[in-house]
């Protein structure tokens, strides 16, 4: 499916884009979003480099919109992408030393629907396609549904990675399982000297399927996670914390173990992305179809009501922007996805 830059695009590179008000229209609504792309297919994933825009596509490809131009650029990967339901290619970080190296690394699904894994992974642009140059992690349990995703470097260089419980209730309180877990690496694939379990790649564990990381000024580490029916969570992460799944959710206590910051009790967020800015949480909400704002006091808030689901939400210093991600890996919906600019 060919992805169309929107005409207002190719002032966004040079001057701030004024999205669409609607709220003459309709009343106690928040202004619209404005598309700036659209005839994306299923994108995870928006990261940036100065003005340049990186999307990553479920299917196995990282696009680029720089100066009003989109390309989508396949990811070659030494075992095969497995683009099947909740799995594919998901997320994307830029590597710190991205401008002089174009190295990224990736989460991506692998295997087949009856044995699936998860790999991270570091890929190279040259020659129009993003190369694999190692595997920085393998191995990590797949599922349909359930497979964490997001890769971020922190404030201290690190790469952090979430990964997702798999329906097997004993993995995220196995300290030797990778699943449920948000781990901790060196840029290169290693554990760290000063993680807080010696030798182990795990920071925090007791996860259910995080899929957004966010630090705040300080350097505070967040995590957002889909809940099992409602009890969706936003968890404040502290090394070697554990959060309590599959024990306890929402407010329930235990002894050793964390509760959440904020959570959605019996409705759903559906969360996925998460980002700081001003002060307090930005969150990509799928059902909710807004992007919601949380205090770091746990207040929730709807900060822009956009309708479709979101995906993931990326602040800069030229605007705030966001993916939308219509179809579910549990339903078909509509195909044509968008990057949008969030007022």
């Amino acid at each position: 499916m060919a992805s169309n830059p929107s005409p207002l695009l190719r002032g966004l590179l040079g001057a701030a884009l004024v999205g669409v008000s609607l709220s003459a229209a309709l009343p106690g609504r928040a202004e619209a979003s404005e598309t700036l792309l659209d005839g994306l297919d299923y994108p995870w994933d928006i990261e940036a480099e100065g003005q340049t825009l990186y999307v990553t596509e479920k299917a196995g490809t990282l696009g680029i919109l720089e100066d009003g131009q989109f390309q989508r650029l396949p990811v070659r990967t030494s075992a095969p992408i497995l683009n099947h339901r909740g799995g594919g290619l998901l997320g994307l970080a830029l590597r710190p030393d991205f401008p002089r190296s174009r190295r990224v690394v990736l989460y991506h699904h692998t295997g087949t629907p009856d044995a699936r894994t998860n790999r991270v992974i570091e890929a190279e642009l040259r020659d129009g396609a993003w190369h694999e140059t190692r595997v920085l992690l393998d191995d990590i349990p797949g599922h349909p549904l359930y497979n964490g995703g997001r890769v971020a470097f922190g404030p201290d260089g690190m790469l952090y990675v979430t990964t997702g419980w798999t329906e097997n209730r004993a993995r995220p309180q196995d300290m030797e399982s990778l699943a449920g877990k948000i781990l901790r690496l060196t840029p290169d694939g290693a554990v760290p000297r000063d993680n807080p379990f010696p030798g182990s790649p795990v920071y925090s564990l007791g996860h259910r399927n995080p899929q957004g990381l966010a630090w705040d000024d300080s350097g505070q580490l967040y995590a957002a996670e889909h809940g099992q029916s409602g009890n969706d969570e936003v968890n404040r992460i502290e090394a070697g914390g554990n959060y309590g799944w599959p024990l306890i959710e929402g407010d329930e206590t235990r002894d050793g173990m964390q509760p959440p910051l904020a959570h959605s009790g019996r409705s759903t967020w559906a969360p996925s992305g998460l980002a700081w800015q001003d002060g307090h949480l930005l969150l990509a909400s799928l059902r909710a179809g807004a992007v919601l704002a949380i205090t770091p006091q746990g207040a929730v808030s709807t900060a822009q009501d956009v309708g479709d689901r979101i995906r993931d939400v990326l602040v800069t210093p030229h605007g705030i922007f966001a993916i939308t991600t219509n179809r579910s890996p549990r339903r078909d919906g509509p195909s044509d996805d968008r990057l949008i600019r969030l007022d």
